[in-house]
């Protein structure tokens, strides 16, 4: 019995033993991570440049203020009240109100500056009349004079010849100053017809101004020009033209009735991604405020020069994208997510992108070989943000490490032939194609009895 359970003890001492050498053992292999693999996938890669953007309409009416308003001096104008954004309105009902206090200040200066020129119009008008008036007393007192010299000559017939000769003479001299005056009087009264001539233009002029004036305070009091739902006009900071902001006298548009047949998505691209955007190219659009609704669309418009958005420490450039489906649930400023279709290649063969190490310039990645580690140079194809084409060094059924592995010191680097990348240096120096002209690419792409058509994601490596 004794050595039954000596024996019995033994076996249980035994068994400890093997589960405590057990579990030291997990523990020795548990302090280093064990390795993550990846396998290379083969199959279509798209290349994607995912943006936020705002719907606006393609085309839009205008609400716009008094044009003419620079020739007054007044240079920006402040907005005293406003419809709501979003409100239909049909065409002649009320939008906006547009302070008039300066240009009432140069219509009041207008009124007095027409007074003036009234005043002096009929004071032109008075001095005429009196100074022609004299000149016509004057030319009735020669014909009285020449009339008396008329009958003094004929008085002399029975005078000496001197005294004849003398009343000739004078009779001479009269009829002289009354053809002298004649022609005196017609001058003058050109001369007074043009005065008032100048003056009476002047107060047309001035006239003119007041009515314009009128005309274009009128207009203080903005009215749709269309049916449609207002928009307000953004400035170029992006904010929206609102109660108490101005409007300017170079561009006095308050806010816009957008057609809703055709709507864009206006979206800025990085400085880094733009280089890749294209006009044709497909777009993916979403709506956040209707996730279930998916669209499409096409790049329409690609600015050529950046700027500073708010909130962005880069430069970016507007892409412009036109939204395939005529929807009447879509609506201005709606926030969309595009997700724009940069390049697509057909049965490609891709690895993760935390595969791929570069040492002194060359690209490789940690292969197993069974029980080895190879460092297998690649050479790399199209890239997006989670993968990246392998043009050569690997194929499919490998195992790539997706991290480091943690003792690189004996691992062997397998360069490719130098004859396989000599074939890609040449593809790198060959000259690029030309790329078409924006509006050869539109007029290739679109049909007029088709509509638009949206380029295709194909490309090549």
């Amino acid at each position: 019995m004794n050595f039954l359970k000596d024996k019995k003890y033994i076996y249980w001492g035994g068994g400890l033993a093997l589960l405590f050498i057990f579990w030291m053992a997990l523990g020795s292999e548990s302090s280093e991570a064990p390795a993550i693999y990846a396998s290379p996938k083969q199959g279509t890669f798209e290349v994607k440049v995912t943006t936020s953007g705002e719907l606006r309409a393609k085309n839009s009416t205008s609400i716009r203020g008094p044009e003419g308003i620079r020739e007054f001096r007044i240079y920006n104008v402040p907005i005293q009240r406003l419809v709501p954004e979003g409100t239909v309105v049909e065409k002649g009902d009320f939008v906006a109100e547009l302070d008039r206090s300066e240009i009432s200040s140069n219509y009041q200066d207008q009124l007095l500056e027409l007074e003036e020129e009234e005043s002096a119009y009929e004071i032109a008008q008075l001095d005429s009349s009196l100074t022609l008036s004299e000149a016509r007393d004057n030319l009735i007192n020669l014909e009285y004079a020449l009339e008396e010299a008329e009958i003094a000559v004929e008085q002399s017939k029975y005078e000496s010849p001197a005294v004849q000769r003398q009343v000739e003479i004078e009779y001479e001299r009269a009829r002289r100053q009354l053809e002298q005056a004649r022609k005196n009087y017609k001058t003058r009264e050109q001369q007074e017809i043009a005065r008032l001539r100048e003056i009476e233009a002047n107060l047309k002029q001035e006239r003119r101004e007041v009515q314009r004036i009128r005309e274009i305070m009128e207009r203080f009091t903005i009215y749709a020009p269309e049916n449609g739902m207002v928009i307000y006009k953004r400035n170029r900071d992006g904010s929206k033209v609102t109660e108490g902001s101005s409007i300017s006298a170079w561009d006095p548009t308050v806010a816009e009735l957008p057609d809703f047949s055709v709507m864009n998505s206006v979206t800025y691209v990085n400085e880094v991604d733009i280089q890749s955007i294209r006009t044709g190219q497909e777009v993916d659009i979403g709506l956040d405020a209707m996730p279930e609704k998916e669209l499409t669309g096409f790049v329409t418009s690609v600015a050529n020069i950046g700027e500073q958005r708010p909130n962005s420490d880069s430069k970016v450039f507007q892409v412009i994208i036109e939204v395939n489906e005529p929807d009447t649930t879509l609506r201005p400023s709606m926030t969309t997510s595009n997700t724009i279709y940069v390049n697509t290649l057909p049965n490609a063969l891709y690895v993760p992108l935390e595969t791929i190490h570069t040492v002194d310039s060359l690209n490789y990645v940690f292969k197993r070989d069974g029980l080895d580690v190879t460092m297998q140079q690649v050479i790399l194809g199209l890239m997006n943000d989670n993968d990246v084409v392998i043009r050569e060094g690997v194929s499919m059924g490998d195992q790539l490490y997706l991290s480091t592995p943690a003792d690189t010191a004996g691992i062997a680097r397998v360069h490719l032939p130098e004859e396989v990348l000599q074939k890609y240096r040449e593809e790198e120096i060959q000259p690029a194609p030309e790329e078409e002209s924006i509006s050869e690419e539109l007029l290739n792409r679109e049909d007029p009895a088709e509509g638009p058509q949206p380029g295709g994601r194909s490309g090549s490596q």
